[in-house]
């Protein structure tokens, strides 16, 4: 039990850790950021449970005011943005990551992991953070999807960098990656 609470945490820690990586916010208010990193390894690592749970952490010390995101930004203003969207899909983007994670055997855990964060950590994600921003900026949801495939390229990115990450984890400390075991 505490071990799971210290890694929720550790976890929460990791994706406020991220937001330090300078920022670049894009023309209609949602910035680039390496949080998103984190939660794709919330869910490859911790797995979907422990992987939402995390990130709901990180969201209630966002809602309380801790400037957790990345630029220093906090508060329940941030739940009314163009980043609405995104950060309401961060913990079931986790949970899904970690679920493909936790049921997909057969293949290379790299591949999974990171095939595991395209589908939770992008797709997911997307759908509701293209939802808040058509909301938000009051487009319509094919407008707001144009907009959002700016952050693609990058978001391969990430999710092939937490498939290698969490087979390296796996390789390096087996037990450590509690979304396989």
């Amino acid at each position: 039990m505490e071990k799971n609470v210290a890694l929720i945490a550790l976890f929460a820690a990791l994706i406020a850790a991220l937001g330090l990586i300078p920022k670049l916010t894009l023309g209609f208010g949602v910035p680039i950021t390496a949080q998103s990193l984190g939660v794709m390894l919330c869910g490859t690592i911790l797995g979907s449970k422990r992987g939402a749970m995390s990130v709901l952490l990180l969201l209630l010390l966002v809602a309380v005011g801790l400037p957790l995101l990345s630029g220093g930004r906090g508060g329940l203003g941030l739940f009314v943005s163009p980043s609405a969207g995104f950060l309401i899909g961060w913990p079931v983007a986790a949970f899904v990551t970690g679920m493909i994670v936790e049921k997909w055997r057969g293949h290379s855990l790299a591949v999974v992991a990171g095939v595991a964060s395209v589908i939770g950590g992008i797709l997911v994600m997307y759908v509701f953070g293209i939802a808040g921003l058509s909301i938000a900026l009051e487009k319509s949801l094919l407008e707001a999807t144009g907009l959002v495939a700016a952050f693609v390229p990058g978001d391969v990115i990430k999710a092939v960098i937490a498939g290698m990450l969490t087979a390296a984890l796996a390789k390096a400390r087996p037990a450590s990656v509690l979304s396989v075991t």
